[in-house]
């Protein structure tokens, strides 16, 4: 497997884990109404956002090499 694939792979499956983890401390901040669980779900959606831009960046820079 390439870096290139790896990374296509990694990043995809972090914005999952982010997405899952955002909205699991969303819930927990609708039941309790902890800021911490606020806190946890807005940093959460900062990292899919930070994942998407990296993995568009990524895959702009190696435009050129194959995912073999």
């Amino acid at each position: 497997m390439s870096l290139k694939a790896f990374h296509v792979v990694f990043v995809a499956a972090s914005v999952l884990l982010m997405a899952f983890l955002s909205a699991w401390s969303y819930q927990n901040y609708r039941e309790s109404g902890s800021s911490t669980d606020l806190a946890g779900s807005v940093g959460a959606f900062v990292a899919i956002m930070a994942l998407a831009f990296y993995g568009r960046y990524f895959l702009r820079k190696l435009k050129n090499i194959s995912y073999l």
